[in-house]
């Protein structure tokens, strides 16, 4: 896989990607991504962040065919070397299991040798925060902190849909938004069987929002991913396979650390609610009820294109979700939420019975950890049908490990500034 240019215009704010998968018939791809005009001098850094937005990209077209050998387009420092390897392995780790491809687990992504002129230092650390909305409780949770603090967040995200827009509207809060446009040949070689499958478009998003802030000058970009991100949901060939990788801790750290070295930025990235398990981020966010009619984690709900079905009501998000906000808000404030009792329908006790780490792993999805479904099973004390068949099923041993003094306790390493950190405290004491 080869990366042979990128080109940007400053004017209408459009970038596009060029990617090339060679082989007896090459395949050629361009991706264009629409930034938000800024009205300002384009700075250095913003060009710095799409060198590595270029390469890291490049995940939607590397999966069509797997090549052995992914050749970045030009010297970088050894962070972003490591990022974009990360990337390609950690990243498409899933992938690589689905598609029983063992050896993208040990790709590294080659790098010309040379020497790259060292970034200017930019001192972004005072500036608003860009706060990443994706239509959840998480990003609700962050978007209010921050507000609360009085940072004057700015709400970004990434092709909004109708969820994501109803949940900046129901901020009230001027926000940002991008555009990514995939090759349309990638839908055709998927329609005719090329290789398929989860791609780490969180890293993707991440640096398309860090290129934002840099061009807007805006300060850090504020991410709402909590502890249990970090969790992988199976070990295959000796490598951890985790859905959410690049919503982990390991990520965020290498994903800082190649933007600092090859951008100058000096306060990149992090994550506010990273300490947090998704209990008690569900716990923060049922002090705020304006946005009851608009949040949803929804996978499925976001494919339907029907603003009005917020909650599929039988995927595990939906299940995982619900059970997480059960304990601190009501059932009929729940039920308001979903459109749906999930406690009441006894077909939902398999898929309950996953989240709760019985007869399967956890699910491929970003869902919170074992131990925090069995705590928040265990906090809740009516008789509804789904939660009787679920406290049967549940074996002593299992009780016996849910800590809810744990879950419910901040924890862990973060890369939270020390000035945020304490505005997290405060709003969480």
């Amino acid at each position: 896989m080869r990366f042979p240019s990128y080109a940007f215009d400053p004017q209408t704010g459009v970038a596009t990607f060029d990617y090339v998968l060679d082989g007896p018939e090459p395949l050629s791809f361009t991706e264009t991504i629409t930034f938000p005009v800024a009205g300002r001098p384009v700075p250095d850094a913003f060009y710095r962040v799409l060198d590595l937005l270029h390469v890291v990209a490049g995940v939607s077209y590397y999966k069509v065919g797997a090549p052995a050998r992914i050749v970045a387009p030009t010297p970088v420092p050894r962070a972003a070397r490591d990022y974009f390897t990360a990337v390609y392995t950690h990243g498409m780790a899933e992938y690589a299991y689905r598609n029983k491809l063992a050896y993208v687990l040990d790709l590294t992504v080659e790098v010309p040798a040379g020497v790259t002129e060292p970034a200017a230092p930019v001192d972004n650390s005072q500036g608003r925060p860009l706060s990443a909305v994706g239509g959840g409780k998480d990003s609700i949770v962050t978007l209010e902190i921050l507000r609360g603090a009085g940072l004057d967040p700015v709400p970004f995200s990434v092709n909004p849909n109708p969820v994501i827009k109803a949940v900046n509207a129901a901020s009230g809060l001027p926000a940002l938004a991008a555009r990514r446009k995939l090759d349309p040949s990638l839908f055709e070689l998927n329609r005719s069987g090329a290789l398929n499958g989860h791609i780490p478009v969180t890293a993707i998003n991440s640096l398309i929002a860090i290129a934002t802030a840099a061009w807007h000058g805006l300060g850090p970009v504020v991410m709402s991913n909590e502890r249990s991100a970090s969790d992988p949901n199976l070990i295959w060939n000796g490598h951890e396979i985790n859905h959410q990788w690049s919503k982990g801790l390991a990520a965020e750290g290498l994903l800082r650390a190649a933007v600092v070295a090859h951008s100058g930025l000096t306060e990149p990235y992090f994550s506010l609610l990273r300490s947090l398990s998704e209990l008690h981020i569900a716990q923060l966010f049922a002090r705020h009820h304006a946005y009851d009619d608009v949040v949803t984690s929804c996978n499925k709900a976001f494919k339907l294109h029907d603003p009005t079905v917020r909650w599929c009501g039988d995927c595990p998000k939906c299940r995982f979700v619900y059970l997480a906000m059960a304990p601190a808000m009501d059932r009929d404030r729940l039920n308001h939420i979903f459109g749906h009792d999930l406690f009441a329908d006894a077909a939902q006790v398999p898929g309950f019975l996953e989240l709760l780490g019985i007869d399967a792993h956890k699910p491929f999805e970003c869902v919170g950890e074992v131990e925090e479904s069995l705590v928040a099973l265990s906090m809740l004390t009516d008789d509804a049908p789904v939660l009787v068949a679920l406290r049967a099923a549940v074996p002593p041993s299992a009780w016996a490990e849910a800590s809810r003094e744990a879950v419910l306790t901040p924890g862990g390493e973060t890369h939270v500034p020390e000035a945020y950190g304490k505005i997290l405290d405060a709003a969480i004491a």
